[in-house]
């Protein structure tokens, strides 16, 4: 198993996220199961465990409590997350940790997180009224936390502003970060911002939700061209192994087959050449849907409704390739009038852009494909109502 050091930690490079476990016909995760996977990944050399309010509707919590709770509390690193993110009346910082603690059967957390900090979750993380952040800290200088950290599942200006205003209290940062995103979501200019402040990244999504895993006949065929050998995931992890300033690479595996995979991967990886890597990063090109929109924003100067083109160009791209609830959150932090929906079709931009993209018709695509995107606020009402449930068989 590879490790870096963290601070005079040992630390795997591969992190277990615990928010795919296996699962049993009535939708619980399967606690046998999952115990095979967490004493496999031990006995193996993964120490770092990833859980979070949300997932599992607040069992993966609970479940990690259990099945970690079996191992000395020194053989492993636990993360947890606060849900700011999550739609609420009110936040209550020092209620939420003292619950988190209390499922996780812990005393305290190695690796503490702000939870998804966007654009539409900024304003709950900086609100002084809510003192997020400053009751975080606290905690940290308390010991109950060892390190504090958050992630980040918005833009590059969204991540400046949200250093700008924390980022001295932060010690880690975790990310969207795979070789498609790269480019897709400009995830390298955020490594490279993250650097420049001294933060290391922690990476999500290195598989992006199992789609590098298995994208398609057409890329499996290009990619064993150069490797024959290797598997999809085994490209796109050493791609991230190989990307400076990258600590844990969290991975939410289902099966104690994806495990094995996995620590496989991690245990015989030696480099990856840079000719691999420019390799991976022209592939990456086939899986793109979209528009090829640089963000250079000549055409926004020329907007008459003041619309950030790019930005939504961007939404629009990853729509096409994986529509998640992401994408809605975002689209949901846009104001009123600046929105897809609010183009005029006056073509005034598309003869500002050096890449000839019709704009207008890409926007009005957007439009039409909304519905269909899955809903932020819908997930985060299921997950409140799952979480009273489960509650209540506890109880």
């Amino acid at each position: 198993m590879l490790y870096f050091d963290f601070k005079g930690k040992k630390i795997s490079k591969l992190g277990f996220g615990l928010m795919r476990l296996p699962l049993l016909s009535s939708g619980e995760i399967d606690r046998d199961k999952t115990a095979e996977m967490i004493d496999e990944a031990m006995n193996s050399g993964i120490n770092y465990f990833d859980t979070a309010a949300p997932y599992h509707s607040g069992m993966s919590e609970i479940v990690a409590g259990e099945l970690l709770g079996k191992y000395p509390r020194e053989k492993y690193y636990l993360a947890d997350k606060y849900p700011g993110h999550q739609v609420a009346k009110t936040y209550n910082p020092k209620e939420t940790f003292e619950k988190q603690l209390n499922k996780c059967k812990t005393d305290y957390f190695d690796f503490y997180l702000l939870h998804n900090v966007s654009e539409q979750s900024f304003p709950v993380y900086s609100n002084p009224d809510y003192g997020i952040v400053e009751y975080f800290v606290k905690q940290k200088q308390e010991g109950r936390i060892k390190h504090l950290g958050f992630s980040s599942h918005g833009m590059l200006p969204n991540l400046a502003e949200a250093l700008s205003l924390f980022g001295s209290e932060m010690e880690f940062c975790q990310i969207q970060l795979n070789y498609l995103d790269w480019t897709q979501q400009s995830a390298f200019k955020k490594v490279e911002m993250l650097k420049a402040f001294g933060i290391p990244v922690w990476v999500m999504e290195p598989l992006r939700g199992g789609k590098l895993a298995n994208p398609g006949e057409n890329i499996v065929s290009t990619l064993k061209k150069a490797r024959p050998n290797a598997s999809p995931q085994e490209w796109a992890f050493d791609f991230l192994l190989d990307t400076d300033n990258v600590g844990v690479i969290l991975s939410g595996m289902s099966s104690l087959e994806q495990l094995k995979d996995n620590i496989g991967i991690f245990s015989n990886y030696k480099s990856f050449s840079k000719e691999n890597r420019e390799y991976l990063l022209k592939t990456a090109e086939l899986l793109k849907r979209g528009v090829p929109c640089t963000g250079c924003h000549y055409c926004v100067e020329y907007c008459p409704m003041g619309l950030d083109i790019p930005k939504l160009l961007n939404l629009y791209n990853d729509a096409m390739i994986q529509p998640s609830v992401i994408v809605d959150m975002q689209l949901s932090a846009i104001q009123e009038g600046k929105k897809p929906s609010d183009c005029l079709k006056c073509r005034s931009c598309e003869k500002m852009c050096p890449q000839g993209i019709k704009i207008s018709e890409a926007l009005e695509k957007f439009v039409e494909i909304i519905p269909d995107i899955p809903s932020w606020e819908e997930l985060c009402k299921k997950r409140a109502l799952e979480e009273k449930k489960f509650s209540k068989k506890l109880n």
